[in-house]
């Protein structure tokens, strides 16, 4: 008469482990190993976070720079994507932000290479900036806007080069010069400025 016995869970788990290859047992050793030198050896971790800091740091760095840019000249602001996005905000509380969609539309347009797309976009343009009573329109003078409206008849990439330059000219003139003393900037320049000193204060 045999004697029954429970199974053991702890046995069944031997056994599978000892089933394995020695090959996989072997590489787990070696897993472990590597992560408890890794894990005792805390200047390695100074170093990752240090490495981490140095690139938050150096983005922060660069933005800075980028913002204090801005007020050496409007080419300046137009070159940066976060220049642009920080104008076309102040100018929406002048309520004056289709002349820079316009230049943007504008900047667009030139880069469009289908004969048929140009046409199509110049005529969408025209009839959202340019026309008299247009949605949008731009305020820029009659002889401007019947310049071009006659370029629209055979559209090229350069149809809206008066108007754009005549718009970028009265932002430049008067809206970018309200931007720089606008309070939203001068407290931009001022975390920059403080991320700065912070900065050397450090080093």
């Amino acid at each position: 008469m045999s004697c029954w016995m429970p199974r053991c869970p702890a046995l069944s788990m031997c056994r599978g482990v000892a089933a394995l290859p020695i090959t996989c047992l072997e590489r787990a050793k070696e897993l472990k190993s590597r992560l408890g030198i890794l894990l005792h050896k805390p200047e390695l971790a100074h170093r990752i976070g240090a490495a981490g800091k140095l690139q938050l740091g150096s983005r922060q760095r660069d933005s800075s720079r980028e913002v204090l840019e801005w007020r050496e000249s409007f080419d300046q602001l137009l070159k940066s994507k976060n220049g642009v996005t920080a104008f076309h905000t102040f100018l929406k509380t002048e309520f004056s932000e289709e002349n820079l969609d316009f230049w943007l539309a504008c900047e667009d347009f030139k880069k469009t290479r289908s004969k048929t797309k140009l046409a199509s976009k110049a005529n969408r343009i025209f009839e959202e900036f340019v026309q008299s009573e247009a949605p949008r329109e731009v305020n820029i003078d009659h002889e401007t806007r019947e310049i071009t409206r006659k370029n629209l008849s055979g559209a090229t990439s350069a149809c809206f080069n008066e108007a754009q330059a005549k718009t970028r000219t009265l932002m430049e003139k008067d809206s970018y010069p309200r931007f720089l003393k606008s309070a939203s900037y001068q407290d931009m320049t001022k975390q920059a400025a403080s991320r700065g000193t912070s900065k050397r204060l450090h080093t």
